[in-house]
């Protein structure tokens, strides 16, 4: 049979890429794969000699003549002690054992190394490893034979131990590694063209001081994902048009808490603050309902990018003004709109800090300073999921009790169903809560 055997593990392939997976395992640091397949990749891949040496003997990247902190990941090829830059968008420290691996190894062999915390570097043909980090997300999803008969105490018991195994589930697929060039080309047969995507999120290459580099390909996936989803934008019904999200600012997918300031009375049509602004979703709606100023804040440089790129896309940049801001901009205004991440949590990742608010910072944040930025009889929106509340993360009671430490009243509170898949899938860790969960709009104002 002409194709991959690697059993449900590979899909059919021409022969002359062939993936010959069986009980032997080929992961010798100092034979496995052999060399690179071609002088151009060595030579790019191990180049700058001088550049690695300094890199290593500091312990971070120099780029634009700036120290900045990234590690430099080491490893043994062919008898040789190897090592680049260590590039990890969740903050992963590099992995202090690795060894080299190709297309001879199997998914089994793989998974049981990556759960011994041993990192493999890839120098196969690229389009295996996707199909072996996919049989490797399988075996980390394969549900016990026999599961545990101790019952989840409590929704923020389930909460927390849904979050730990997201945890080890992400450390798990983290362990298959690619290398990138000095100008993140991928230097592995039937690779994709992943340098836009690279630059998006690393940052502009400024000649060869970058250096070679060392990623996980699950986040490599993920780059390339988010410049899909950036060059494609996200549809947005109640704006009319699309939002073009960048890597590490969440994307509008969940439309309801849209719509529930697309319907809201407005108080006013001359100026409103948008909180925490992202892509510049809600801004731009409230631009397009009318009102004649926005001053949109965030204090996150991809958000303020992502924001910046989508008002002038849509045209309004005469209306919407945004500005680098830890939350509220100088002055007052009759409308101060904020969507706050929903889960007082310790965020993992840079795109996590959409969903996660440690201590419910930016939240307790708003809802303290947004008395003295309203204008007499302004009016404050807070856009909030009560997901937090079915969690046993954040109760009701806390909540209003911080609208009267405040001083705010609340006008009218807004409430709709979620409609996304997971309010649906019984399968969830969280299902019951998911379920449960009602997103609001609280309508706030000053109370005397």
């Amino acid at each position: 049979m002409v194709g991959c055997r690697v059993k449900r593990d590979c899909r059919v392939m021409p022969e002359s890429h062939r993936c010959r997976i069986d009980k032997r395992v080929r992961h010798s640091p100092t034979r496995a794969g052999g060399p690179p397949d071609s002088p151009r990749v060595c030579r790019d891949f191990h180049g700058n000699l001088a550049l690695s040496l300094l890199a290593a003997a500091c312990g971070r990247a120099i780029v634009n003549h700036t120290a900045i902190p990234l590690p430099v990941i080491h490893w043994a090829e062919a008898g040789v002690a190897r090592s680049a830059l260590w590039r990890s968008e969740s903050g992963n420290p590099p992995p202090k054992r690795v060894i080299v691996g190709d297309d001879q190894i199997s998914a089994d062999a793989a998974y049981r190394l990556a759960c011994e915390g041993t990192a493999i570097l890839w120098r196969g043909d690229f389009q295996n490893a996707r199909q072996l980090l996919q049989a490797l997300t399988r075996r980390v999803e394969r549900k016990p034979r026999k599961a545990s008969a101790a019952p989840v105490a409590s929704p923020t018991e389930a909460f927390h131990l849904h979050r730990q195994a997201q945890s080890r589930r992400a450390r798990t697929l983290a362990m298959l590694l690619l290398p990138l060039e000095g100008d993140y080309g991928i230097p592995l047969r039937r690779a994709p063209d992943a340098r836009q995507a690279c630059m998006e999120a690393y940052g502009p290459v400024d000649g060869p001081i970058n250096g070679p580099s060392v990623v996980s390909l699950r986040e490599l996936l993920g780059l390339i994902g988010a410049h899909e989803w950036r060059k494609k934008g996200v549809a947005v019904p109640a704006l009319g048009d699309r939002i073009h999200p960048h890597y590490g600012v969440f994307a509008p997918i969940r439309g309801e808490y849209v719509e529930l300031v697309a319907t809201a009375p407005l108080p006013a049509r001359t100026l409103a603050f948008d909180i925490g602004t992202g892509t510049g979703v809600l801004a731009a709606l409230l631009a397009r309902r009318g009102i004649a100023r926005i001053v949109a804040t965030d204090q996150d440089p991809r958000a303020l990018a992502c924001a910046r790129a989508n008002i002038a896309r849509l045209g309004l940049a005469d209306q919407v003004e945004v500005v680098a801001a830890d939350l509220f901009p100088e002055g007052r205004a009759p409308l101060v709109v904020c969507n706050p991440p929903w889960l007082p949590a310790r965020p993992s990742s840079p795109i996590e800090h959409a969903v996660y608010d440690p201590d419910s910072r930016m939240l307790r944040g708003f809802i303290a300073g947004l008395a003295a930025h309203m204008t007499p009889g302004g009016e404050g929106w807070l856009v909030l999921s009560d997901l937090a509340e079915h969690l046993g993360l954040r109760s009701r009671a806390e909540l209003l009790a911080a609208f009267d430490a405040a001083g705010l009243k609340v006008i009218e509170r807004s409430d709709v169903r979620p409609s996304h898949p997971r309010a649906a899938d019984a399968t969830d860790p969280l299902h019951a809560a998911r379920a449960a969960e009602m997103t609001s709009l609280w309508r706030l104002a000053a109370a005397t």
